[in-house]
C-alpha cells in the first residue's frame, strides 16, 4: 500500500513555472516537490518515490531527455511527462519513443495539465495492480518450488495468505537458510501494501555504529564520512514493508530507538531536528526464540511486547 496522496515531482529551471505547476498540483490534493535542475530532480526521484515526474525538456546540465533515461534506470514504471515549448515538439516526440508517458506544450492549459496527470496516475495504478497480481502468483509458486510441495508448505502458504490480509507485525522464526526472507516477500506481495516497496535489512550484518543511520537515515555532516544526506530504511519503505532480518542481533541501544519509532510512527534522521511520519508494515525474523534472547538480555522485553501485540 503506497501513500494514498499521489506524489508529483516538478522539474523546471524556471521558478515561475515550478510555482504555477506546484499550485495546480496541490489544488488537486496531490503532494508536490520542485527541482530546478535535472540532477536535483534525479536525487529527488530516488528519495521521494514519486508517482509522476513532470520535467522541462530544456534544462542546463542534465536536460529532460537525459533525465528521462536516467529515471527509467531507477524506476522503469514511473510516468514521465515532458514540458516543452512548441518549437521543441519534435524533441517531445523523441521522448515519447524513449518511454515518456506524455508531453505538455508551453504555454499549457491548466485543465490539460490536470487531465494528463490524472491519466498518468490511472495508468500507473493499473500497471502496479497487474504487476502485483503477477507477483502474488510467482510468490506462491516460488514457495512451492524452493521449499518443495508438501502438506507443511501448503499450510505455510495458507498462513502467508491469512496474515497478509492484515497490517499486523509478523515475526518469522527459522534456521539460517530456511527461507525466512522468501516468506516475508510473499507476505508483502500478497498484502495491500504490495504496490509499495519491500526493503530488507540484515541487522546482524550492520556495525553497531551504523545501524541507527541505516534505519533512520542521516543528515550531511552528522558524523565523520556522512558527506551526503541519506534516507533510512524506514523512509525508503514508506507505504510498503520493512523486513528486519536477525532482529535479535540488533544492538540494545538501537532497539530503544526502534521501539520509539514503532510507538510514535515517526523517525528522525541522525543529526536531524525534524521528525518525519512513517507508514510502514514491519516484518521481523530470527533464528532463535525471542524469549530466549530476552533471558540472555540481548533483546528488550518492551520491544518484544510491542511486537508481540501485533504478531
Amino acid at each position: 500500500m503506497r501513500e494514498l496522496t499521489p506524489r508529483i515531482i516538478i522539474a523546471d529551471d524556471e521558478k515561475d513555472i515550478c510555482d504555477i505547476l506546484k499550485r495546480l498540483v496541490q489544488q488537486e490534493g496531490y503532494k508536490a516537490f520542485t527541482a530546478h535542475d535535472g540532477e536535483s530532480a534525479l536525487k529527488m526521484v530516488r528519495s521521494e518515490l514519486p508517482d509522476v515526474l513532470l520535467t522541462d525538456f530544456q534544462m542546463p546540465g542534465i536536460d529532460g531527455m537525459e533525465l528521462l533515461n536516467k529515471v527509467k534506470e531507477v524506476d522503469p514504471d514511473l510516468p514521465v511527462i515532458m514540458i516543452t515549448a512548441y518549437a521543441d515538439i519534435s524533441g517531445a516526440v523523441e521522448a515519447l519513443r524513449a518511454g515518456a508517458h506524455d508531453y505538455l506544450a508551453k504555454p499549457f492549459d491548466h485543465h490539460e495539465v490536470i487531465r494528463v496527470l490524472q491519466r498518468a496516475l490511472a495508468e500507473s495504478r493499473l500497471k502496479r495492480k497487474l504487476k502485483n497480481m503477477e507477483t502474488q502468483l510467482e510468490d506462491s509458486l516460488s514457495l512451492n518450488k524452493v521449499m518443495g510441495p508438501s502438506d507443511t508448505i501448503g499450510r505455510l502458504i495458507a498462513d502467508v495468505n491469512r496474515v497478509a490480509k492484515s497490517d499486523f507485525t509478523v515475526v518469522i522464526w527459522g534456521e539460517t537458510g530456511s527461507g525466512k526472507e522468501l516468506v516475508a516477500r510473499a507476505i508483502h506481495h500478497t498484502s495491500l501494501r504490495a504496490g509499495g516497496p519491500f526493503i530488507a535489512l540484515d541487522c546482524g550484518a550492520i556495525p553497531e555504529t551504523l545501524i541507527t543511520s541505516e534505519l533512520f537515515g542521516h543528515e550531511k555532516g552528522a558524523f565523520t564520512g556522512a558527506v551526503n544526506k541519506t534516507v533510512g530504511k524506514f523512509q525508503a519503505a514508506n507505504g510498503g514493508t520493512l523486513f528486519l532480518d536477525e532482529i535479535t542481533n540488533m544492538p540494545i541501544s538501537s532497539q530503544v530507538t526502534l521501539l520509539r519509532a514503532l510507538q510514535e510512527k515517526k523517525v528522525c534522521a541522525v543529526g536531524g531536528v525534524r521528525s518525519a511520519d512513517i507508514n510502514v508494515r514491519l516484518l521481523a525474523a530470527s533464528n532463535q526464540d525471542l524469549e530466549h534472547a530476552m533471558k540472555a538480555k540481548t533483546f528488550r522485553k518492551d520491544l518484544f511486547y510491542r511486537m508481540n501485540e501485533f504478531t
